[in-house]
């Protein structure tokens, strides 16, 4: 009978097992009348009983007109259904909110986690077998991949692809690396407002994300590397043949997902995280991944060690000469072979065994690719663009939970460096004092912004990339030290000590630094610390105890009540998976 709540003899019988529009049936006491009233209203929109009869495949669109990063959503769900079909699957399209990096306040961060709240209850709201996450900007991929590892069912990342790059006046530029490479000439005079709103129409030259290393490249280097893509999902840019191809084959392989239950706990493993490290590492990865990557394995239960993440980084090389901390452009680097290319220089430090979504292990995948050909923006592994990894974990007394440096793109000379802390205590001190002829700094100086953390910004905004007090850029000066609880982007670039932990609103060492103090930094000690004794600075926070920030409705009030530091991921706490005993295994 269609309308018997019975399953066939050789299926599951219990009701979270059920397939298809069986899955998650409203209870009305009655189930046989919630399929009944399930399928009537799908019927509406033409569907026949053989059409619903399939697995069904949810597709989390994610469109907006405030995101260009997203602008060719509508061919990828095109190409994505034509495989889904052509493999015997239902494909179901649904919106969740889309996050579009430039249009978001107060920060794109803020309402990562909202997002990925929003993508788990629509997957456990609404009957799908398993679902293609479509994202691409910096923090759609993220929030997609946690909501997903926390709703449990199949799943797989169908990232949107970068952008085309452009060119002014005969030389290649790209987002978003070049727009603050040029700001920062329009800041110190070297061009005029004539040539910056000339640039400002060249930088974007097609709808997509940003084409160089940023969050958005990086993240989606990171599924890839997570298993959670299809194999060369990360780099074709997006508007082309090869973005639509890919597409089509990541349709093909969800239904096979959904037949064979391959669920998202299946892929996202402790093998699987180390091997997403060692690529953020290795292509000199966006600050934010590790922010990402770390909310992600929260979500499986899981804890990214910064000590680990350290270690790794002193034996993975830089390998991708990409912008910021190389030359090139993401479509070079799809040009060069990609992820396979890259992941075939690691080959001796990755988990090979780990599991992807084809059903296939890394390995596999790696010896079913195409074959190694000459290239150069692959570095082989004993000449890399960068010694160590792009990222350096640093401690001590300023950052006692943790600092972040992105070390490939910083100045060599800066990095054993003692100075004056220059204080700003919030985003509007800053923008009041920055460029006054009358701020006391030096290119010896130590630029400090407080109160731009998780919960300070609120949402952790990239601000961190302070930028050069407008008469030291005058004078030609192209790098200060600058030190934040904050972000920067990833396609920024310079010597910035970031994600200080804990932040400064919540009473960390940060919210005590005074104008004057001496920091120092050494990357060979990883050490970022203010040289005032213990005692002064319990004397300092005893006189000024910070009030953390709270709201007083709605997201920003749930925002700033759950909220977890940066070295947990920047997430809400009750969202977290625990093991029985509370406690979280290490990767």
């Amino acid at each position: 009978m269609p309308f018997d709540d019975d399953l066939p003899s050789s299926a599951p019988k219990d009701s979270s097992e059920t397939s298809g529009l069986r899955r998650g049936l409203t209870n009305y006491g009655d189930k046989g009348f919630s399929l009944f009233l399930r399928k009537a209203f799908i019927k509406g929109s033409g569907y026949t009983d053989g059409a619903l009869e399939k697995p069904v495949i949810g597709i989390a669109s994610t469109g907006s007109a405030y995101n260009p990063c997203h602008g060719n959503m509508p061919q990828l769900v095109e190409a994505l259904k034509r495989g889904i079909q052509h493999a015997g699957g239902l494909p179901m399209e649904f919106p969740t909110i889309s996050i579009g990096e430039s249009f978001s306040a107060p920060t794109s961060m803020y309402l990562r986690n909202l997002m990925s709240m929003d993508t788990e209850e629509m997957l456990r709201a609404q009957p799908m077998d398993a679902v293609v996450l479509i994202g691409g900007c910096d923090k759609t991929v993220p929030a997609q991949l946690m909501g997903a590892a926390s709703a449990g069912i199949p799943a797989i990342q169908l990232i949107t692809g970068s952008m085309l790059t452009g060119s002014h006046r005969g030389e290649r530029v790209g987002a978003c690396t070049d727009c603050r490479r040029y700001w920062g000439k329009f800041r110190a005079g070297e061009i005029d407002g004539v040539e910056i709103a000339d640039v400002n129409s060249r930088l974007v030259a097609s709808v997509g994300t940003c084409s160089v290393m940023g969050t958005a490249s990086t993240m989606a280097c990171i599924a890839e590397a997570l298993g959670m893509t299809v194999p060369g999902c990360a780099t074709p840019p997006a508007v082309t043949s090869d973005r639509m191809r890919i597409a089509e084959e990541t349709g093909t392989c969800i239904v096979d997902m959904a037949r064979q239950r391959r669920t998202i706990d299946k892929i996202l493993t402790p093998a699987a995280f180390e091997n997403a490290m060692r690529v953020l590492l290795a292509i000199g990865g966006s600050t934010n991944g590790i922010v990402h990557l770390t909310a992600i394995a929260g979500r499986m239960g899981l804890e990214v060690d910064l000590a680990a993440l350290d270690r790794m980084s002193r034996e993975t090389p830089v390998l991708v000469d990409l912008k910021p901390s190389g030359t090139q452009y993401m479509e070079d680097f799809h040009d060069a072979g990609g992820m396979t290319t890259l992941l075939r220089e690691l080959k001796p430090l990755l988990n090979l065994e780990a599991l992807t979504v084809t059903g296939r292990t890394l390995g596999e995948e790696l010896e079913r690719g195409e074959p190694a050909f000459n290239q150069n923006v692959v570095r082989p592994f004993l000449q890399p663009i960068y010694p160590q990894g792009g990222i350096a974990v640093l401690r001590g007394n300023l950052a006692p939970g943790g600092a972040i440096i992105k070390q490939s793109a910083a100045d060599a000379g800066l990095m054993e460096h003692e100075g004056r802390a220059v204080v700003f205590e919030n985003m509007e001190d800053l923008a009041a004092r920055i460029d006054s002829d009358e701020l006391d700094v030096t290119p010896e100086d130590v630029l400090v912004l407080k109160n731009i953390g998780p919960k300070g910004g609120p949402g952790m905004p990239e601000a961190g990339y302070i930028p050069i007090p407008q008469k030291l850029a005058k004078a030609g000066v192209k790098d200060i030290i600058r030190i934040s609880d904050g972000r920067m982007s990833g396609t920024a670039f310079g010597t910035i000590v970031l994600h200080v932990t804990p932040e400064a609103a919540v009473g960390g060492p940060l919210a005590y630094v005074q104008n004057g103090d001496r920091i120092r930094l050494s990357l060979s000690n990883r050490e970022i610390s203010v040289l005032i004794s213990d005692e002064e600075m319990r004397r300092r926070s005893e006189a000024r105890p910070v009030v953390i920030p709270t709201g007083d409705r709605g997201y920003h009030k749930l925002f700033l009540q759950s909220v977890t530091q940066a070295d947990t991921g920047v997430d809400f706490d009750f969202l977290q998976a625990t093991t029985l005993n509370g406690a979280v295994p290490r990767t």
